[in-house]
């Protein structure tokens, strides 16, 4: 009686605790508590990317086209599942304003059809079958389509989405304003060439992309609808202009600025009829508050990334490659090359406030010339060369709280102080017709009208910015021009444009970003979720080493062996000097010879063999502790458990 009775109350112990289990599964499930275990934080949203969800006024539509089951490959199933989690996870914090549609666009299926009218395009694999992952972004009449979602810009996924997202929130093309001393955007006549200057490429890509306005380099103010600002090249800048951008980033504008010491594409003749020289352009007063200087007098070399051989060696033109620049920025994250010709650096000390990255930068085999030296190749180029050990940083984004470069106040025209000079002579000519005293008083109020303007314009100068705020400085133009950033090829007869590098990516991307918001300026690129078992490769490396001395051992023992018999041979050859009938002890040793060497070559095959064996064991040991490691220390907390509450039953019973 009491055994059947001890059954029914296990019995039903067990079906309690699996409905337990499966309400705290579900109630757990339901929780919005989220909690990422993961080292590198895979599946936690930056805060930027919250913000832009959580500010959804209106639901936005992602319509996800993902091939499943065998229409996607093997490798990459599961980055596809990943795609599917963070956006889900996007969900997750936007609530309803965010709807997720997932679709898989089989072989002449409608989906497939839906999936091309939208723009998603198939992927090609190498034995000639397609799959398609992309997606559609779509907001009322907008839509912001990721063609195909690449393995390879998995860092920039949260990025992609999330700038497409907060891009058809937006009821209008972004408006940019373009500020350039060269004709960017192209004249109807150029005083140089007296003909018309054709609009760079660049200038091409923004009015496809952006709502362009030039502003005038001679402006006192930037209009207060330009929210973002491009400014190339700003040749012998005025203060008042400089005021006025300095006023424009204290209201929250995002400045990108392109300066440059030795503007190659912008030669400038000094005299009718005399060949140019390249111009320079910088902002003296704002970089100096900000604390990033450059040398306009100066340009960067750098052995480890300069371009030509030979006599065509030329260290101030740089080809970057992906270690020049910050793998962490969602604009440089997955830029390849940078063509850098004839730039400046940037000497780096921000004030308390503002902190300063550098997105780009040189190797440490790097230095400043004199631009004077900007055109020596080879040899030549490397006289004067002394490398400063440590990289300089050729483009910096400043992110904080900026101060005003003018602290006095806006800075006085020529033509305002000019004011004030004819309102004292004025002052001292009425004098000569008056009495004396009416004269001073009217000077007095001629020459004070000019400093009461000053006092009212400071009364309503900007400080400092109420927000923190970010600026971009490039230190080279030339990388923006045609001839640096593009190949123009003609293709039946047809002109065609193709990048040169990423150069154009870069600028677009950096203007792409400031568009994107406050939100978006700090994210970063996200981890891998392929992560190399670092514990392996080193445990392998540490065989290797074990075994290395060995290997190295044998190896000379077989070489001198080999040495040795080949001696013996060569001695007993027809026609060697000493040619005769080895006696029995030569021979023997030969003999001895042949199986050292028999013997080292097993020996050596052994310990190779063994090494493998040793590395193959920790791969699979490794794998078997990450994955069933935790598993077993639950079931054993549960064993433990279990013995534990019986030994207190016994205890129980007994007494």
């Amino acid at each position: 009686m009491k055994r059947s009775e001890s059954l029914i109350y296990s019995a039903a112990g067990v079906v309690i605790l699996f409905l337990a289990l499966v309400a705290l599964n579900y109630l757990v499930g339901s929780a919005p508590a989220r909690v990422d275990l993961t080292e590198n934080k895979l599946y936690t949203l930056s805060d930027g990317t919250k913000k832009t969800l959580k500010a959804l006024t209106a639901p936005v539509k992602i319509r996800l086209y993902e091939s499943r089951g065998e229409g996607m490959p093997v490798q990459l199933r599961g980055f596809a599942q990943r795609v599917e989690d963070l956006l889900d996870e996007f969900a997750s914090v936007a609530g309803p304003n965010l709807v997720i549609e997932k679709y898989d666009p089989k072989p002449d299926s409608d989906e497939e059809d839906a999936a091309q009218l939208g723009g998603v395009e198939p992927q090609q694999l190498v034995t000639g079958d397609s799959f398609y992952l992309g997606l559609v972004v779509s907001r009322l009449d907008r839509a912001e389509t990721i063609p195909s979602i690449s393995f390879q810009r998995e860092p920039l996924l949260e990025y992609d989405l999330i700038r497409a997202i907060a891009s058809v929130g937006l009821p209008e093309r972004p408006k940019l304003g373009v500020m350039a001393g060269l004709m960017v955007m192209g004249a109807p006549f150029n005083p140089y060439t007296r003909q018309p200057a054709e609009p760079w490429v660049l200038a091409n890509e923004l009015k496809r992309e952006f709502e362009v306005q030039e502003v005038q380099m001679d402006v006192e103010e930037i209009p207060a609808d330009i929210k973002v600002l491009l400014l190339i090249h700003p040749r012998n800048i005025k203060p008042k202009t400089e005021y006025a951008l300095d006023q424009f980033v204290l209201r929250g504008g995002k400045l990108i600025a392109f300066v440059d010491p030795y503007a190659y594409f912008d030669q400038q003749p000094l005299m009718p009829g005399m060949p140019g020289q390249p111009s320079s352009s910088t902002l003296p007063t704002l970089l100096k508050a900000w604390g990033a200087e450059m040398d306009p007098d100066k340009i960067v070399a750098d052995v480890v990334f300069a371009s030509g051989s030979g006599q065509r060696y030329t260290p101030t033109v740089l080809s970057l490659n992906r270690t020049a620049f910050s793998r962490d920025d969602v604009v440089t994250g997955q830029i390849e090359t940078l063509f850098y010709p004839f730039g400046g650096a940037f000497h780096v000390a921000p004030p308390d406030g503002l902190k300063a990255e550098a997105i780009v930068h040189t190797s440490t085999n790097s230095a400043l010339m004199d631009k004077k030296e900007a055109n020596t190749f080879g040899d030549a180029a490397l006289k004067t060369f002394t490398p400063g050990g440590k990289p300089l940083a050729l483009a910096l984004r400043l992110t904080g709280t900026f101060n005003t470069a003018f602290p006095d106040g806006p800075p006085r025209s020529a033509e305002d102080k000019d004011k004030d000079k004819d309102g004292k002579d004025s002052g001292k000519d009425e004098s000569k017709a008056a009495d004396e005293k009416a004269g001073e008083k009217a000077g007095k109020e001629a020459a004070g009208a000019g400093e009461k303007e000053k006092k009212n314009a400071a009364a309503s100068q900007l400080k400092t910015s109420a927000h923190p705020n970010a600026v971009v400085i490039v230190g080279d133009v030339d990388m923006l021009a045609d001839g640096a950033a593009v190949d123009v090829r003609e293709v039946f007869g047809r002109k065609v444009v193709v990048p040169s590098s990423g150069n154009l990516a870069f600028a677009l991307g950096l203007i792409e970003q400031a568009m994107a918001g406050d939100d978006l300026m700090s994210l970063r690129t996200r981890a891998s979720a392929l992560r190399p078992l670092t514990v392996v490769h080193e445990l392998e490396a540490e065989a290797q080493k074990q075994y290395l001395g060995k290997i190295q051992a044998l190896e000379d023992e077989l070489q001198k062996t080999t040495e040795k018999l080949q001696a013996l041979q060569k001695a007993r050859a027809p026609g060697a000097q000493g040619n005769q009938i080895l006696s029995p002890e030569e021979q023997a040793e030969i003999d001895s010879f042949r199986k050292t060497v028999a013997t080292t070559r097993k020996e050596l095959k052994e310990v190779r063999k063994n090494l493998r064996h040793d590395a193959e064991s920790l791969v699979f040991w490794t794998k078997v502790a990450n994955i069933a490691l935790m598993p077993l220390l639950v079931a054993l907390a549960g064993l433990i458990v279990a013995l534990v509450r019986r030994a207190r039953a016994r205890r129980l019973g007994a007494s």
